[in-house]
């Protein structure tokens, strides 16, 4: 009797599908074509993404870096089926923390990990870090993209990005003058941005309603639409802001830690913040987040933006020089606070008044 091998095993036989992902790669090529800028105008698809600081106009630049993801946010893009906001929100968390340090986002790659890839869901992913790296200025120079079956789900996937920046020699913020009796101005979110997400779902829990439902604090959209609105986009008003006049300090981005964990990291040691609760415009989400969880004022300062995405720090006289160039920029400022000096505790943020939670 004669015996017969068993057909060998592929790398599709064991979930990995290299045609499909080759198949999204020619998908989305034209979406990463539409992010070109000076400096970055390569196609995807070779070993590395280049970038010509040169001829973006740099003379003596300082390089800045940034990596982030989304957290669990993901977990209601895969729940609900929306999937092409998701790629903004992950260009936000970055290049929001490159402009903060007075750097102009220059490129972006990003890094998508699937169980089992899905050519419609990763297009829809990437319009959306496209639309991001439009928005933003900067361009999409590359990415990866891993099928690992066995280590994710069928349907889940997570993102991170990676942004680079740059800054002309001698421009970087914060600056080392900030002291006490400088304001404290506030920009306006869009929403949750990318921040406080476990929360925010064990809350949907808890609330026992479905993510299709009418949102209670939005009833024209679903409950998904609503929490999934991507985080805002600073970057052009605020370059806009700092071409138009250098009286800026600091700006710092309200992520994880809201408030009291975002706010002193660009402060000296000898001066604290006074943040007015309710010079906060509190959005109506946060309102019904706070009260359906029963959470506490203090845990939502320090897990959410509750309205203030962006921070922005200036001398107490250049207040109206620095409003008005946010406003022509098409931000609406709000005046949260000043400076003071530190009290020496382990408290670098102090409250007066109550939130409208």
């Amino acid at each position: 009797m004669t015996d017969q091998k068993q057909p060998g095993l592929t790398y599709a036989q064991s979930g990995v599908d290299i045609d499909a992902g080759n198949a999204m790669v020619e998908d989305i090529k034209p979406l990463v074509r539409a992010t070109r800028r000076p400096g970055a105008d390569a196609e995807i698809g070779g070993f590395g993404g280049l970038f010509d600081l040169k001829a973006a106009g740099f003379k003596d630049p300082i390089l800045v870096a940034a990596n982030d993801g989304v957290g669990t946010k993901v977990k209601i893009a895969i729940e609900s089926g929306i999937h092409h906001t998701i790629g903004i929100d992950l260009v936000a968390m970055c290049v929001n923390d490159l402009i903060v340090q007075g750097a102009e986002p220059l490129f972006f790659l990003d890094y998508y990990a699937t169980g089992k890839l899905d050519p419609s869901i990763g297009a829809a992913i990437v319009k959306g870090i496209a639309q991001g790296c439009i928005e933003s200025g900067c361009a999409l120079i590359g990415g990866e993209t891993a099928e690992m079956p066995g280590l994710y789900s069928k349907g889940d996937y997570d993102l991170a990005g990676f942004a680079v920046g740059a800054a002309e020699r001698g421009t970087l913020l914060p600056e080392k003058n900030i002291k006490a009796g400088d304001v404290i101005l506030g920009l306006r979110s869009s929403g949750i941005h990318s921040n406080g997400f476990s929360l925010v779902r064990k809350i949907v829990e808890h609330s026992k309603l479905a993510y299709d439902t009418p949102a209670p604090f939005a009833p024209e959209i679903s409950l998904a639409e609503a929490l999934l609105i991507p985080t805002r986009l600073y970057v052009k008003p605020l370059l806009a802001a700092l071409k138009k006049t250098p009286k800026i300090k600091a700006l710092a981005h309200i992520t994880g830690g809201g408030f009291p964990d975002n706010i002193p990291r660009v402060l000296p040691n000898d001066v604290d913040a006074r943040i007015n609760l309710p010079s906060i415009p509190v959005l109506p989400v946060f309102q019904w987040l706070a009260q359906t969880g029963n959470v506490t004022s203090e845990e939502m300062l320090r897990t959410f933006n509750c309205g203030i995405g962006m921070i922005v720090i200036c001398d107490g006289a250049d207040q109206q020089m620095v409003e008005l160039a946010l406003r022509e920029a098409g931000e609406l400022p709000v005046l949260l606070g000043e400076l003071v000096p530190t009290n020496h505790s382990s408290t670098r943020v102090h409250y007066s008044g109550v939130a409208d939670f």
